[in-house]
């Protein structure tokens, strides 16, 4: 069987200015990176701004397991499939980060004959978005030292930096560092950290600005420290604005690229995982919606954590909605969820699939909250038997989720025509979109956050931290209460505890550490022991890549 990236390197890639005459834009309104992908130019977001949105599906997942669930695979082949029903279709997806790459690559161009490509570009640099972005973070940096060098005006308190580094690798070593400033010769002495360069909140500020101007009014007002009264300093303060805008300037204008079956996709932007909203910008989503008449954007995996983000931070700030929910689920996660081995996934187990139905059930739960239809999408393997399909089909049934399957490795087109002719006759019969959050951004932030705990997470109770509580006191001085929440935890279980599969009850949220990215407009709530600047493995992906003798690359798996 072919690798993905020999499947990428065979494929009949077509020119970008063709892929883009498919959405009616033309060679005029791109601004080329050499033959296979582009930017979209500010005149032409400019000259659409004033289009209707048309419809919008929204792919998530189950909870993640190590049998993988094929969610992003899932959601470029209804995109496809779309496609192929002669629908005016559109995909936006998150661009890809080279850590990954280097590490596992979970998450870089997706998986078999379902793949954007060029491949590599998109994988290693694409258009240089993320350097722009790492840039701009790091300028940052480097000026409030060297502010406190020169003689601190401002009062910064070196103590109380809440500003980080940033770099697309990670390193493990740069977690945690101490330096010194070197303040006229007094050798103060600070400790910092790194994270990668998609938990940036540059990042996060990126991809929910809606052009140059609000991203540029946005980095001016981000906090990075206190002064040494308390009171909260911002990038405006150091006069760095523009400069930091300059550097975004090409970043900010999203990405076109195609699939293996030549439909034309934005991938634009990344904000890392719990930290943030995960998913691309909202440029890239608006500008799909003004475009096509269906948008497939994701949420990547494990509903309770980034469809609700979609919902009640992305869909909130920038009065978007979805009109559909599509969950992703295998027989292997249900059975997973019900501590079946790993080695034992494959083999019949109707007990294992209706105790583990339960985890899927609470996905299902959670997204009929925000009132939209829901169809659940089993991704089938040879493994599974008709019976264990049968029950996964009841059990959807009895929920009232609509329900299809598709089988990625034998039949994929038949079953995703298929899944993709009942998601357009849902949305065909429904031409009121009752979306709603599920808070209030008026209540306190406490309340928010035990909102997201009780109804998406099923259990009520909350364990803030001393250090917590006294950040949640001071943003709720700042003014910045009336936030969204994004909180930050394992996604492996409903809970804060990765080793709590199934559905379970019975847990507390530790909530360890409260920030605010206040203009990326939500509230982080730090559950537990996430980090923001993950590990590689003993074996990383780095050791496979390569050139062969004809300058190709190899190894991106």
């Amino acid at each position: 069987m072919l690798s993905d990236i020999e499947i990428s390197q065979k494929c009949d890639i077509k020119k970008i200015v063709e892929i883009a005459k498919k959405i009616w834009v033309k060679s005029s309104d791109l601004e080329f990176y050499w033959d296979y992908k582009a930017k979209l130019k500010n005149s032409f977001l400019e000259k659409i701004d004033k289009n209707k949105y048309w419809k919008l599906i929204l792919v998530t997942a189950v909870s993640p397991t190590p049998a993988w669930e094929g969610k992003t695979t899932t959601t470029i082949w209804i995109w496809d499939a779309l496609s192929k029903l002669g629908k005016k279709t559109i995909i936006a997806l998150r661009e890809p980060s080279l850590w990954p790459v280097m590490w596992l690559k979970w998450w870089a161009t997706w998986w078999w004959y379902s793949q954007v490509i060029p491949m590599e570009d998109i994988n290693l640099h694409f258009t240089w978005d993320f350097h722009a972005i790492t840039s701009a973070h790091l300028l940052l940096s480097a000026t409030i030292d060297n502010h406190i060098y020169h003689g601190n005006e401002l009062n910064i308190d070196p103590k109380k930096i809440l500003w980080k580094r940033a770099v697309d690798v990670n390193d493990r070593a740069l977690r945690s560092f101490n330096y010194a400033f070197d303040w006229k010769e007094k050798n103060i002495q600070n400790n910092s950290w790194f994270v990668i360069t998609t938990a940036s909140e540059i990042m996060a500020i990126f991809c929910l600005a809606k052009d140059i101007d609000d991203l540029k009014y946005r980095l001016s007002e981000i906090i990075f420290a206190y002064n040494t009264k308390g009171k909260p300093i911002k990038v405006a303060d150091l006069k760095i604005e523009w400069a930091m805008t300059v550097l975004l300037k090409d970043a900010i204008k999203p990405n076109i690229a195609q699939t293996l079956e030549w439909t034309p996709c934005l991938i634009h932007g990344w904000p890392f995982a719990n930290i943030a909203h995960w998913c691309n910008s909202i440029i890239a989503t608006k500008t799909a919606l003004r475009l096509a008449d269906y948008t497939v954007t994701e949420a990547w995996f494990w509903s309770d954590l980034w469809a609700e983000k979609f919902c009640n931070i992305k869909c909130r700030i920038w009065e978007i909605k979805p009109d559909i929910i599509v969950i992703v689920v295998t027989i292997k996660s249900i059975k997973y969820n019900s501590w079946v081995e790993l080695s034992e996934l494959g083999k019949e187990d109707l007990n294992a699939v209706e105790n583990g139905l339960w985890n899927l059930k609470r996905h299902i739960e959670n997204m009929k909250r925000f009132d939209l239809p829901i169809v659940v999408c089993l991704n089938k393997f040879s493994s599974d038997s008709d019976k264990e399909v049968w029950l996964v089909k009841e059990k959807c049934e009895k929920l009232w989720a609509n329900f299809e399957v598709w089988e990625w490795f034998m039949k994929w087109w038949d079953w995703m025509i298929k899944i993709a002719t009942k998601i357009t006759s849902i949305l065909d019969k429904n031409n009121e979109n009752l979306f709603n959050f599920t808070y209030n951004t008026n209540l306190s932030i406490k309340s928010k956050i035990e909102k997201i705990v009780t109804e998406i997470y099923g259990w009520y109770w909350v364990k803030y931290s001393p250090e917590a509580e006294m950040d949640i006191k001071k943003i709720s001085n700042l003014w910045y209460e009336n936030l969204p929440i994004c909180i930050a935890k394992t996604p492996f279980s409903f809970s804060d505890d990765p080793s709590l599969l199934w559905s379970p009850k019975m847990f507390n949220v530790n909530v360890k550490k409260v920030e605010i990215s206040a203009w990326a407009w939500f509230i982080v709530v730090i559950a537990w022991n996430i980090m923001s600047m993950p590990w590689l493995p003993k074996i990383p992906n780095a050791t496979k890549i390569d050139l062969d003798k004809e300058w190709k690359i190899v190894g991106l798996n």
